[in-house]
């Protein structure tokens, strides 16, 4: 019989990614916020594209920067930070930083997207997915092959990962001289990736083919544009991460892809 898919992948494609939750319009100021997140559910997203650090003290946080400064009334670094400090902080000078168990604890029908920004949140990260048995539903992610190495030696296959640079460059390396067949080099199971990098094009027919050789699901991120969503779509992409997720609902749901909720669309 055949392996059954991780649950993270049970879902039907495409995958719509909100990225860093919904923060449009009143909630502009709100990305990784614990506000955001519930409205992109709300909102019918399934998957949600979060980032996290680990304070000073070992707890994994919900912020995309090292500094709190950007996006929250706190300031400084996360990593030199204690918790009981960092809590302080609101994003956008509204909603409290939050851990991310609280975010998986209060979320728990949805698939979250996690990229782990530093390599002292690796531990602490694996030990909340294992103390909430999250395994099934978080995806790890990172633009370090160390990092994700890590990941995969402290989770184990429990936990599904996406490519790092080396193994995204191996795919699209294999896509345009097939007959190296490197494929199998790759580590991970997910390729998100961006759609061009400086005046390289990273995701075109090659690259795809190579993905599907490998077993690899690809996603790109940050796609804004509805036509350039829609471009995507039809190249064969199976997930797009966005800051518009107003837009890629609008379209799948054109499309008779977007997941229903009892039987209904939005």
């Amino acid at each position: 019989m055949p392996t059954p898919p991780h649950p993270y992948l049970a879902e039907p494609l495409p995958r719509a990614f909100a990225h860093r939750g919904w923060h449009l319009d009143e909630m502009s100021e709100m990305e990784n916020s614990l506000p955001a997140f519930r409205r992109a559910v709300a909102e019918g997203f399934r998957y949600v594209e979060t980032d996290v650090h680990a304070t000073s003290d070992g707890v994994v946080v919900v912020h995309h920067d090292a500094l709190l400064d950007r996006t929250t009334d706190g300031t400084g670094p996360i990593a030199r930070q204690t918790w009981r400090t960092v809590s302080r902080a609101k994003v956008g000078g509204r909603a409290p930083i939050s851990r991310l168990e609280d975010v998986l604890e209060e979320l728990p029908g949805a698939f979250f997207n996690v990229d782990v920004k530093a390599a002292d949140a690796v531990e602490p990260f694996v030990r909340v997915l294992e103390r909430l048995d999250a395994f099934d539903r978080v995806a790890g992610a990172s633009f370090s092959d160390a990092r994700l190495a890590r990941l995969r030696k402290l989770a184990g296959p429990r936990l599904i990962t996406s490519l790092g640079p080396r193994s995204a460059a191996i795919l699209w390396a294999n896509g345009w001289l097939p007959f190296l067949r490197l494929g199998f080099l790759s580590r991970g199971a997910l390729a998100q990736v961006p759609v061009r990098q400086g005046r390289m094009t990273i995701v075109d027919k090659a690259f795809l083919r190579s993905a599907r050789k490998a077993g690899v699901e690809v996603h790109t991120w940050t796609i804004n544009d509805k036509e350039h969503m829609r471009s995507l779509l039809d190249l064969g992409v199976d997930g797009i991460v966005t800051d518009r997720p107003d837009l890629l609902r609008e379209l799948l749901i054109e499309r008779g892809a977007w997941p229903s909720v009892n039987g209904h669309n939005p």
